[in-house]
């Protein structure tokens, strides 16, 4: 593979063979100790029909389903471009919710194991452990894969301003539940409103360290301030629609004419029956992650009043796994692209017409979870920003979840963040021990490099009170 280095922050492979444009990762080589397969990744999502520019990866670069976790890429639909499910991944919108508390850690401390202990019991998270909405009729179902965040509200669960500061509204537009299959639907009819298992949590933290006080103030954040912060997505639902639309793509490339080096990056054209299809069901997958994660910050609210009287409001929510039509300029000119988002985030600039207007002064929120123990950020996109206005989503693994779980024992982990101060209500020990901050990279480096290579800007810095973890 020829690959050159071309900053501190980025590297570039070169375009050969079946590339069609080259490979651009913004990472330090510190942060691409690990990343032989998915530099490879990076090269086969290149020979993708219709991709303009080049296959891009952000700064938490590591393997993942046929484009890396961490990987951008937009096709143009007018020129036979394809949207390709891996490069959304099987957790369509997974994403991060975070919200401000109207009182400080100071102020919280003496309640937080109590503040803890009456979470963990109404945020359901596993395989089997059900929902804060457990729903009795595919009808409320298919609402919800309309209209996301806004049916919950309409439901009672939330206010306007979830609704102002959610992406997209709360909803994806062009949801379609009729490509949704049966067993998709069945997979989500009990899932609403839950973690899921793996990296997903609900952390109650404190900001940290602010490093721009008029960018945090616009977005309703302040030193020493309690937040909570929600990772989740689209569930079983989510996990069926990509599994179905993988399938189908397979078995369509040889009519469309397409040949890919990986079948894991089955696609099809944009404008295609298949490639529509897709489109209108991850939008749905999209609209009840949006839901999910609506559901479980209303529950986290009620636990916030109830016990401390306190209230939470939306400082946003963001997506990091998702395919959507956006006009970028390319060669001068303005075009309809399909960008691809897989283990990325939408960092729009300041002055963009995405944003709710009480932000659009100040670019969007960007919201990176670290790893368990270790901070997280909020950031903000930045004019000029890089690879369709992307950045990174998180830290990245490092590690399997099986080499993880050998590494430590849930009870070790446990005790040892409780000795920091961390209060910690695992579903599992085994779930514990897969997910502990030595399996992944150094988060405050992967800020850093996003930082240094022009995708993004730091706002805040949190760092974790207790977590309720999947």
């Amino acid at each position: 593979m020829d690959i050159s280095r071309t900053g501190p922050y980025e590297l570039r492979v070169e375009q050969q063979g079946a590339m069609r444009v080259p490979g651009v990762v913004y990472a330090t080589r510190e942060l691409l100790s690990d990343a032989g397969q998915s530099l490879e990744q990076v090269r086969n999502v290149a020979t993708l029909p219709g991709i303009v520019l080049a296959s891009y990866a952000m700064p938490d670069i590591h393997w993942g389903y046929g484009f890396p976790i961490g990987g951008v890429a937009a096709t143009d639909p007018a020129q036979g471009g394809v949207v390709s499910p891996g490069g959304v991944g099987f957790d369509i919108s997974c994403g991060v919710r975070l919200l401000a508390a109207d009182l400080s850690a100071e102020e919280l401390a003496p309640a937080l194991g109590r503040l803890m202990d009456a979470l963990d019991p109404v945020v359901p998270r596993g395989m089997t452990r059900g929902a804060v909405w457990d729903l009795h009729e595919p009808g409320e179902l298919r609402r919800i894969l309309v209209a996301g965040s806004r049916h919950a509200v309409e439901r009672g669960h939330g206010d306007q301003r979830d609704l102002d500061r959610c992406e997209d509204g709360g909803a994806v537009d062009g949801a379609d539940p009729g490509q949704v299959s049966e067993r998709a639907l069945e997979r989500g009819l009990h899932q609403v409103g839950s973690l899921g298992s793996g990296n997903h949590f609900l952390e109650v933290q404190r900001v940290d360290a602010v490093y721009d006080t008029e960018v945090a103030e616009a977005f309703g954040l302040r030193p020493g301030q309690v937040c909570v912060m929600i990772h989740c997505g689209s569930r079983g639902l989510g996990h069926q629609i990509c599994t179905d639309h993988v399938r189908r793509m397979e078995q369509r490339m040889p009519h469309h004419g397409i040949t890919v080096p990986d079948r894991q990056l089955a696609c099809a054209p944009v404008d295609s029956p298949e490639g529509r299809a897709y489109l209108g069901a991850m939008a749905a997958a999209a609209n009840y992650g949006r839901a999910n994660r609506q559901l479980l910050a209303d529950a986290a609210r009620r636990v916030f009043a109830q016990l401390l009287g306190a209230g939470l409001e939306l400082v946003y929510d963001i997506s990091h796994n998702l395919a959507k039509l956006e006009r970028h300029e390319v060669d001068g000119a303005t075009r309809l692209l399909c960008v691809h988002r897989k283990g990325a985030t939408r960092a729009l600039p300041p002055g963009h017409p995405d944003l709710p207007a009480d932000l659009r002064g100040h670019g969007q929120p960007v919201l990176i979870p670290g790893t368990m123990g270790t901070a997280s950020y909020v950031l903000t996109g930045i004019p000029g920003g890089r690879a369709f206005h992307s950045t990174c989503h998180g830290a990245g693994r490092t590690q399997s979840r099986h080499q993880a779980a050998r590494g430590v024992s849930g009870r070790e982990l446990r005790d040892r963040l409780e000795a920091e101060g961390i209060a910690v209500r695992p579903s599992s020990w085994r779930g514990l021990a897969e997910e502990h901050p030595g399996a992944y990279k150094d988060v405050d480096a992967v800020v850093e490099a996003g930082e240094g290579a022009g995708l993004c800007r730091r706002v805040v810095r949190l760092t974790p009170l207790g977590v309720v973890k999947g």
